[in-house]
């Protein structure tokens, strides 16, 4: 090679250097990172660098600083950074959490050599940086679905337990309550029926502490019916009670009077509510210590809906996130404090229902979630039929009922408060014991625990069905747990009456006297 070809070879190397530098699609960086406090100085920065951390095209080099401490998620991800610089004179596809020039954040990888600067002052860097935002999303996502599988699983399990823990206290808890009943009829004196008052008001309290773990423990399939509004909120806010009141959460309640019913599955309603409920008292607490939750109710005649609105006086709703809210797996909260699809399900459930979810917040004044719920336009709800008065018990006085209980403190209590209100009552163990029975008379109603030994409710009710069609359409059970069991399915089918355990005398009675009819 002669010697004047030598410099051209080298510009043109320069140029293909040049070149490459600029169309890479990787961010490169060449420059000096001095110190925890200081940007350091940039010597040279491609274009798409630039496009990586936000910088206009035009931003001149120099400017352009990645590893400023302004750039940083975290000040002590910087420092650890730099600090393995140091040690290791490299690093390979290290994961940082940086922030663009916009200030959004976005996840990077790495791969960078270093050595001592001029006069031991800070580092010399030659870096490679690469935008991992999207993967580092997908490792998430995967990372959660699977734990929401475990999750599913975990929760399977404890609704089958759950289950049968339900349908125990259940039996208990209907006998407690039959007897204070009977009791509340008898007491002598006023010291006597407060007694017994609160003895009613506890054992109910207990029912629906029970109800609403089945509630919660098991995953039910979409089933409407006309709901009160109201009602799905007291009972959703009950859940919280303690939990608010340990916490110091003050709760103020504005239920409008007078709400139209929602055609709507009440379990899923009550799903929304609870995560919206959750949501504000873990912003509150987290922001300070305390809060204000004020949830309220009311009825837009002029569209025809019902609104719900959650209120709480946390920090508030950056305008940047209002967008991402409902986004599935978006999330504010610490890493394992939350899915990030508690809002997303709300979201779902509130669309299905054919109504709309939205957030109203201030930074710094707190957030106000509103759902609306349309009231009429459902073609899917049940038409009224007309139905037969109701007889008086003296209308049906005389009437032969078979019950068929193997809680036999349960079955005394309810065996006797059916023959003080006229009926001529006949009591059996098990399925087995009301077989024999029904072949040796006839009965005009049939009341019939669901749960029991050797024969249970469902085999009991298909025996009758193929020798006594007749008396199949005066069967009503009772039962202490059917949610999201072949039970439900089978009380569907079979169109009969049935009451949850624990029920009220009057409720059995009134059931008694419309089957009669």
């Amino acid at each position: 090679m002669t010697r004047a070809s030598r410099p051209a070879t080298n510009s043109h190397r320069s140029r293909a250097f040049a070149r490459l530098f600029e169309a890479v699609h990787e961010g490169v960086f060449i420059g000096s990172l001095p110190g925890d406090d200081e940007a350091g100085a940039t010597v040279a920065a491609n274009p798409h660098l630039k496009l990586i951390f936000g910088y206009p095209p035009e931003t001149p080099e120099a400017d352009v600083a990645p590893f400023a401490p302004a750039r940083f998620a975290d000040a002590d991800a910087r420092s650890a950074f730099l600090e393995r610089l140091t040690t290791d004179g490299a690093v390979t596809d290290y994961l940082l959490r940086m922030r663009r020039a916009d200030g959004s954040a976005m996840w990077v990888e790495v791969t960078a050599r270093a050595e001592a600067g001029a006069l031991g002052r800070g580092l010399r860097v030659e870096a490679l940086v690469r935008d991992v935002s999207e993967r580092k999303k997908l490792d998430d996502q995967s990372r959660d679905l699977y734990q929401q599988l475990l999750q599913a699983e975990k929760m399977a399990a404890l609704g089958q337990t759950i289950s049968g823990v339900a349908h125990e206290l259940n039996n208990p808890l209907a006998t407690i309550l039959s007897w204070a009943e009977r009791l509340a009829e008898k007491a002598p004196d006023e010291a006597s029926r407060r007694g017994v008052d609160v003895i009613l008001g506890e054992a109910e309290r207990a029912a629906r502490i029970v109800r609403n773990l089945l509630t919660f423990a098991r995953k039910r399939q979409s089933t409407r019916t006309m709901i009160d509004l109201n009602q799905v909120v007291r009972e959703t806010l009950a859940l919280r009670s303690y939990e608010q009141r340990v916490t110091n959460i003050d709760l103020v309640t504005a239920l409008a009077s007078g709400l139209p019913q929602l055609f709507a599955d009440a379990h899923q309603i009550q799903q929304v509510l609870l995560n919206l409920v959750i949501n504000a008292e873990q912003a509150m607490l987290t922001a300070h210590g305390r809060g204000s939750l004020v949830i309220r109710t009311w009825h837009d005649a002029e569209r025809d809906l019902v609104a719900l609105e959650v209120s709480d006086d946390g920090p508030g709703v950056p305008a940047e996130v209002k967008s991402k809210i409902f986004d599935p797996f978006f999330t504010t909260k610490d890493v394992g404090q939350g899915t990030g699809l508690g809002l997303t399900v709300a979201y779902a459930i509130v669309e299905e229902h054919g109504g709309r979810i939205r957030v109203e917040s201030t930074p710094g004044n707190g957030a106000s979630f509103v759902v609306e719920l349309p009231v009429t336009g459902v073609e899917t709800a049940p038409r009224k039929t007309p139905r037969m008065d109701v007889p008086s018990m003296e209308a049906v006085r005389g009437a032969s009922l078979l019950l068929v209980e193997d809680e036999r403190a349960l079955a005394m209590a309810v065996g006797d408060a059916l023959t003080d209100a006229g009926l001529t009552v006949d009591r059996a163990g098990d399925g087995e014991e009301a077989l024999a029975r029904l072949r040796q008379q006839t009965y005009d109603v049939v009341v019939c625990d669901l749960k029991m030994p050797r024969v249970d409710g469902m085999t009991l009710y298909r025996a009758i069905a193929a020798t006594t069609p007749a008396l199949a359409r005066r069967v009503i059970f009772v039962t202490g747990d059917v949610a999201g069991t072949d039970a439900e399915r089978f009380l569907e089918d079979s169109g009969c009456r049935w009451l949850a355990k624990p029920f009220r005398l009057a409720d059995l009675l009134r059931a008694v006297r419309e089957t009669l009819a």
